[in-house]
């Protein structure tokens, strides 16, 4: 008869150790926090963050998502608790999936909300897949 084997806070029959988590980390606190927990858990976690647009331009921008600033605080944050972190460059998958057709739909006179096309097919979908290359267990964010 197979051991039973109690689960972890994440809901897998095996020690956090060995329990591989991706977390999405924009740069912001709540991923940042949920980083931290998971890894003060002792789960094996591995921070990414996606650059969406050009990161030299970005700097300056105050509240950018996903460049400048918020990839050196995601990187700080991964250093000073022990995982790795990965910065991927997303800038053209972007372009394609989110602003080009944000720009049509503005022109034509349209309000849409690029972060949802962001999240929809940028974000969930390539970050899982990403996951899953890095042969995690499952992936964390700060948000959903």
């Amino acid at each position: 008869m197979p051991r039973d084997l109690a689960l972890n806070s994440l809901g897998f029959a095996k020690p956090p150790s060995e329990t591989r988590v991706v977390v999405a980390m924009s740069g912001g606190v709540d991923s940042s926090v949920v980083a931290a927990m998971l890894a003060e858990e002792g789960y094996d976690v591995v921070g990414v963050t996606l650059q969406l647009y050009d990161h030299g331009a970005a700097l300056a921008k105050k509240g950018a998502c996903c460049a400048g600033r918020d990839i050196h605080d995601a990187r700080r944050v991964a250093e000073t608790m022990g995982f790795p972190h990965y910065v991927l460059d997303y800038e053209n998958t972007f372009r394609e999936a989110v602003i080009e057709e944000f720009a049509d739909a503005y022109l034509a006179g349209a309000t849409p909300v690029p972060c949802i096309r962001c999240n929809e097919r940028v974000k969930f979908k390539d970050l899982l897949a990403t996951a899953k290359d890095l042969e995690a267990d499952c992936m964390a964010t700060g948000h959903y």
